[in-house]
């Protein structure tokens, strides 16, 4: 049976501040695969890359090399559209849409051809500490952490078979953020959605996850179960990384 995600050796530079400058390799040699219904926190420090790896799995950004897999086909034979339908992404600033929180909420609904939901929208609102959210006001108005969740919950509506979640409980109070933890670990649960989550606090990464990705020095350096990885991390940046108490933040 094949993975459901898998990718291998990949490889991603960016270009350099001035024009003409070499470019910098971010990463290099990164494999790794998601099983049905994982849970896995992305964790490394500032600059190693985890946002820009989402976003190559996402199919979002460009990989300069290697190779990406969706239950066993080669990303290159599969629609983007298709692969994104199957492969959500949840960005750390959500993007709202012109027009109100329903409006948002539909669109996925109109880009795929789907019925939209109402009874799921309503429900997935509540789970997240929304029920009092007015779907009809317009979604410019949103705080910051209510743009958050509206824009998760568009993303589930699709019902993604993977869903990439990038910090997404940064702007949340605690409440929330506990909100979203239980939301996505009973959907997990319920709907076999695999979670894989860049997040910079180590105990929600402790909470959320099953598994631990944990990247240093240019590339995946560990992929191990969580309680192994914070009991016994097997590299030294592993365990100066598992005891530094947070994760940073960046590209």
């Amino acid at each position: 049976m094949h993975n459901l995600l898998e990718f291998r050796n990949l490889r991603k530079s960016f270009a350099g501040p001035g024009e003409g400058d070499e470019k910098r390799l971010l990463f290099d040699r990164v494999s790794a695969a998601v099983e049905p219904a994982d849970r896995i926190a992305l964790l490394g420090a500032s600059g190693q890359g985890k946002s820009t790896l989402l976003r190559i799995l996402a199919r979002l950004d460009v990989m300069d090399a290697g190779e990406l897999l969706l239950n066993g086909t080669s990303a290159r034979a599969v629609d983007p559209r298709i692969w994104r339908k199957d492969v959500g992404y949840v960005a750390q600033h959500a993007v709202m849409l012109p027009g109100t929180v329903e409006d948002n909420l539909r669109t996925v609904s109109m880009l795929h051809g789907t019925p939209y939901d109402r009874g799921l929208a309503g429900r997935l609102l509540d789970r997240m500490g929304l029920v009092e959210l007015d779907v009809r006001k317009q979604a410019s108005d949103l705080s910051g952490g209510e743009k958050q969740r509206v824009s998760l919950i568009r993303s589930l509506l699709l019902r993604p078979k993977a869903l990439l979640l990038d910090e997404i409980t940064a702007s949340l109070d605690r409440s929330g953020r506990e909100n979203v933890e239980r939301a996505l670990q009973d959907w997990n649960r319920r709907e076999g959605t695999a979670l894989v989550w860049v997040t910079h606090d180590l105990e929600q990464a402790r909470t959320v996850s099953r598994r631990t990705w944990f990247m240093a020095g240019g590339t995946l350096l560990e992929d191990a179960p969580t309680e192994s990885f914070f009991r016994e991390p097997r590299t030294a940046e592993g365990r100066m990384f598992a005891s530094s108490g947070k994760t940073g933040e960046g590209r």
